[in-house]
This record gives C-alpha cells, sequence and structure tokens, in this order.
C-alpha cells in the first residue's frame, strides 16, 4: 500500500526542503548555463509574496513548489519532486494545490518558465492546462527557456 502523501505550507529552511532545493538546484545547474538558470535561493523563497508548500509522506518531506505573488499573476517556482517518489502523482498533488492556493488569494493567472529540456515538467503542466506564451515579467527570450502560463478564471 502507497503511503498517503499530505501538501502542506512549508518553510524553505526546512531541512528536508533545503535538501530538496539543493538537489533542484543542482540539477538545474548540470542542465543549462548559469546565465539561464532562474531559481529562487532559499533566502528569496523566505520573503512575505512567496508562499512555500512541500509534499510529505509519513514524516518526510518528498516535494516543494512556491508561488511568487506579482501584479496580476502568480509565478510557480520552485517545483521539484526527490526521485524515489517521481511518478506516484506528487507534482500533480502540488500543483493542485498551489492553483487552489493562489485561487484563494485571487490570482487571476498562473505563469512559470521552465527548462527546454524538462520533458517531463512540461508534459505535467501542459496536461494541467498550462499553455506556452512569451517571456513575462523580468525574463528575456534564451535558447532554453520554456514559458507558460494558465488563466484561472
Amino acid at each position: 500500500m502507497k503511503t498517503p502523501i499530505n501538501v502542506r505550507h512549508g518553510n524553505p529552511q526546512e531541512p528536508e526542503a533545503m535538501a530538496l532545493l539543493d538537489a533542484s538546484h543542482a540539477l538545474m545547474q548540470s542542465l543549462f548555463p548559469a546565465e539561464e538558470n532562474h531559481y529562487l535561493s532559499i533566502e528569496e523563497l523566505c520573503v512575505p509574496d512567496v508562499l512555500f508548500l512541500v509534499a510529505q509522506a509519513d514524516l518526510n518531506i518528498c516535494g516543494t513548489i512556491a508561488l511568487a505573488c506579482k501584479t496580476g499573476y502568480g509565478e510557480v517556482k520552485s517545483m521539484f519532486v526527490a526521485p524515489e517518489v517521481r511518478g506516484q502523482g506528487v507534482a500533480r498533488l502540488l500543483l493542485n494545490a498551489l492553483e487552489h492556493e493562489a485561487r484563494d488569494i485571487g490570482l487571476p493567472l498562473l505563469r512559470l518558465e521552465t527548462g527546454n529540456k524538462l520533458d517531463a515538467a512540461i508534459a505535467l503542466y501542459t496536461a494541467h492546462g498550462f499553455v506556452l506564451c512569451g517571456p513575462f515579467g523580468d525574463y528575456r527570450s534564451n535558447d532554453t527557456s520554456v514559458f507558460m502560463e494558465k488563466p484561472l478564471v
């Protein structure tokens, strides 16, 4: 029997969350040039306009996601699932919870930037209703970024 997975508000400075974020950052650094990595540092995830969620199986944090609240939209950040639980729906649960939080605070739109080599992430976002869009906010077009958005209204 699979362990139930719970999504809750978390703190990026919790040791298990930090370990997942560090693993995510290392993966991004291995796949993309430094100037095309747009992840938030742990410190940047601890500001008031960022909501941080974790997925937990038993007492173990196994996934992270963040919502950066911007003017007129929310940006999906720091989506990462521990390799040992991939394929068990953790990312879908995290994304559903994040969308629920975004709707609750009245955001009309979710946006994200991901890497073109992250096929599973792009497939997840597409299945969740995100569509391709152009660069937004401070992003500029580059060779590796994929920009997506999903209206919430």
